[in-house]
């Protein structure tokens, strides 16, 4: 099997809960896909890592991160993946609300202004996490070359039509919850 199939089999297995959830985006669902079990697991994040770095092969960035907290494992996954291939690939961490101690950073790790960077989440609904990212990231220098998730949710539309390149590596039709 390909590290594709292998990580969607882990997703189905591990991280689809049914019952009856409310979404960071304020929606009711009758599943909840909980990827830190893939992301913060010892044999799947690798996978994940993997199957990000695939997905945005042709897309030229030197960092990856996005809103804490969906998105600082896809990143690190996504670190160590690269590593393991002989590649540098540095990580970020963008903060949700400004920090007002220390240097006062928004967006933590090597610093972003005029790098190409690459913002990521675990699962996107509604875009609104992300696209804070992207916001985040552009007041602090960085060129966003585009978005990318593990589980796309519906969001879609919203992050192309704010005129941003969106990936996803799985759907909830790949999930069998469509």
């Amino acid at each position: 099997m390909t590290d594709r199939e292998d990580l969607l089999k882990a997703i189905k297995s591990k991280a689809v809960v049914e019952g009856d959830f409310v979404l960071s985006s304020g929606r009711r669902a009758s599943f909840y896909v909980d990827l830190r079990r893939i992301t913060l697991d010892g044999a799947a994040a690798p996978l994940a890592g993997r199957v990000m770095l695939d997905l945005t092969a042709d897309l030229d960035y030197e960092a990856v991160g996005g809103l804490t907290l969906g998105a600082d494992p896809v990143a690190t996954a996504m670190l160590h993946a690269a590593a393991a291939q002989g590649r540098r690939l540095d990580a970020f961490v963008v903060r949700k609300a400004d920090k007002v101690h220390g240097l006062q950073r928004r967006v933590e790790g090597p610093d972003v202004a005029g790098r190409r960077v690459l913002a990521v989440e675990d699962t996107s609904t509604t875009g609104g996490s992300v696209l804070t990212a992207v916001e985040a990231l552009r007041a602090a220098g960085a060129e966003v070359v585009g978005v990318a998730t593990i589980v796309e949710r519906g969001a879609a539309d919203r992050i192309r039509g704010e005129g941003l390149d969106y990936r996803s590596a799985f759907t909830l039709e790949d999930l069998d919850l469509a």
